[in-house]
């Protein structure tokens, strides 16, 4: 047998061993009415965009944001910032939002965790280098230009179903946030932010001289 038929052989054996241990770990976890139960849990996104929320409508429930904020804390990593999921690396547009979160929850930019998690996404490009759905609540935040995300008119909406895009072609979680944000972008949506605080610590250019929202990541020959 050559090299790669004992290498594909060992690899089927590891997924097989590991799909017969996931298995018997599920069937451990069955209850005895035949039900299974785990908590819901999800990256620190969630908690952070709560409380980007809650100052955007200037609605803030302070106990429920100190204890977000906690949470938050409490998931940073080793590396400074946060994960999309357990044993992940760091995600810079989840570490821009939780670093952001915290900062308007009131922690000072000189804690030791705002430090590292600012460090975090310094090393990564800083926060012009976030996805776009992170530099969309940004912009809502005037913490960048709006030419920092792309511009999609509401009226695609009206676009007829022959059109090659159209949102009956989309899954419908994804109708569930293209809807809102084209609304909102197109009415350039804006926080309130009676606080006025800013993250601009966290980028390498000031956020309008910055151009290079949009890098050419490939080129057509």
């Amino acid at each position: 047998m050559n090299m790669h038929g004992q290498h594909s052989r060992g690899f089927i054996a590891d997924l097989n061993g590991a799909a017969a241990r996931a298995s018997a770990s599920l069937m451990e976890e069955q209850h005895s009415d035949g039900h299974w139960c785990y908590e819901l849990e999800a990256d620190c996104t969630i908690p952070s965009e709560y409380i980007l929320m809650m100052h955007f409508c200037d609605e803030i429930d302070h106990y429920r944001q100190a204890r977000m904020a906690r949470h938050i804390r409490r998931h940073q990593i080793e590396e400074g910032g946060w994960p999309l999921y357990h044993g992940g690396d760091v995600d810079i547009s989840c570490t821009v939002k939780a670093y952001y979160a915290l900062k308007l929850a009131g922690d000072n930019a000189d804690a030791p965790q705002m430090v590292r998690a600012r460090r975090a996404i310094l090393s990564r490009g800083g926060a012009a280098c976030a996805n776009v759905f992170t530099r969309i609540a940004l912009a809502q935040f005037r913490q960048v230009p709006w030419r920092a995300v792309p511009f999609i008119p509401v009226e695609v909406m009206l676009l007829p179903r022959w059109f090659p895009f159209h949102l009956s072609k989309v899954a419908y979680w994804s109708r569930t946030v293209m809807v809102p944000l084209f609304i909102l972008m197109s009415l350039k949506a804006q926080a309130c932010t009676p606080r006025g605080i800013g993250i601009p610590e966290l980028f390498t250019v000031p956020p309008e001289e910055e151009r290079n929202y949009f890098p050419v990541r490939s080129r057509l020959n």
